[in-house]
């Protein structure tokens, strides 16, 4: 099985909450970290994401947020638009 990584980073301007932290989140800049793996039964390149991984603050140590490490795509989705609407 052939897998790739890739990362971005996000802001979040006030504190967040995310299902399964068990804590509300500092605002701060943060990395995400999401694993994917190749498809191998199709004809072409498609890869399926596996999980987001390794959302942390900036400057601070590789730490996993929630029980399992991972984290769901959608509902980091939803605290960041929470986060740019939380002032609207």
């Amino acid at each position: 099985m052939t897998t790739r990584s890739h990362s971005k980073s996000i802001v979040f301007s006030h504190p967040f909450e995310l299902k399964g932290v068990d804590r509300i989140l500092p605002p701060g800049d943060y990395r995400v970290v999401t694993d994917e793996e190749l498809i191998e039964e199709l004809s072409f390149p498609a890869y399926r994401r596996l999980a987001h991984y390794d959302l942390r603050a900036g400057g601070i140590a590789p730490c996993f947020l929630s029980r399992d490490g991972a984290i769901d795509p959608q509902e980091l989705q939803a605290a960041l638009e929470r986060d740019l609407n939380h002032d609207a």
